[in-house]
């Protein structure tokens, strides 16, 4: 099945961060072995009119046209409603897409979403045109905010970006899934195995984000595979239909009928 991101198709559900990696080009190989077509770049940490953003910006374009895919602009770094919608507007500009990663920092211990500000930056740019996948927190209010706000996509976090703490709060993520139907909900930050995003599929999010957990591995190509191939695992397994848990055993060969020696 294919994940549709305000009305384009991709055949991959793993979108994929293209910073902390040992080198551009480990970050392309890593890339392009995760089969990713969605790759996401933050203009504030690596501005392409500069040359080592260049670099970068180079090995980003190849791999779009090799994998026929699409770049994602964040607003990393941002810390505040108008701080983000310039950086928005920058990106559009250079870029020449209206998608745009939001992300808008309130604190810098946890690096969690300012929810006022990201609202203000949410509604300001959904009214000018973008098309907005923001990074929240897993609250359902907040979330439902959003979407009521025009975000057809919702990237709550599984844990604080960068701890690689997988998903800490279940409960609250299975609720978003519940409660917003509708919306493409894409899991975002905090993911560290590959098991995490396999869980996060199981439950039914439409597809995860990720970048140290690849970037940061011993060997991320070998490590981008492995999501790649998790995230397949995970939504076979939510189509295919988890079995209902049990507060008892029940045999898988029932003794009913089963012939038995009888001795005196």
């Amino acid at each position: 099945m294919s994940l549709n991101i305000y009305g384009q198709k991709l055949n991959n559900r793993l979108l994929i961060g293209s910073a902390l990696y040992p080198s551009p080009q480990v970050m392309k190989q890593a890339v392009l072995a995760s089969g990713s077509q969605v790759v996401t770049l933050s203009l504030k940490r690596q501005n392409p009119n500069e040359q080592a953003g260049q670099q970068i910006w180079n090995y980003i374009q190849d791999i779009i046209r090799e994998t026929n895919g699409f770049l994602l602009p964040n607003t990393a770094g941002c810390k505040t409603a108008k701080e983000a919608v310039t950086l928005a507007k920058m990106s559009r500009e250079i870029f020449q897409t209206d998608w745009i990663k939001l992300e808008v920092i309130g604190d810098d211990y946890n690096l969690q979403p300012d929810p006022i500000e990201l609202l203000q930056a949410t509604e300001q740019l959904i009214a000018d045109g973008f098309k907005v996948l923001p990074y929240c927190t897993d609250d359902l209010v907040l979330c439902r905010r959003l979407y009521d706000l025009g975000c057809e996509v919702i990237m709550p976090w599984a844990s604080p970006i960068g701890t690689g703490k997988g998903l800490m709060n279940p409960y609250n993520l299975e609720t978003i899934r519940l409660r917003l139907p509708d919306a493409t909900l894409i899991l975002d930050a905090g993911i560290g195995k590959p098991s995490d995003a396999c869980l996060a599929m199981e439950m039914g999010y439409d597809g995860v984000l990720l970048n140290s957990a690849v970037a940061l591995a011993d060997n991320p190509v070998l490590m981008a595979k492995a999501f790649a191939q998790a995230l397949q695992a995970g939504e076979q397994g939510y189509v295919a239909g988890v079995m209902e848990q049990r507060q008892t055993a029940h045999p898988s060969t029932p003794t009913l009928d089963t012939p038995f020696w009888h001795q005196n």
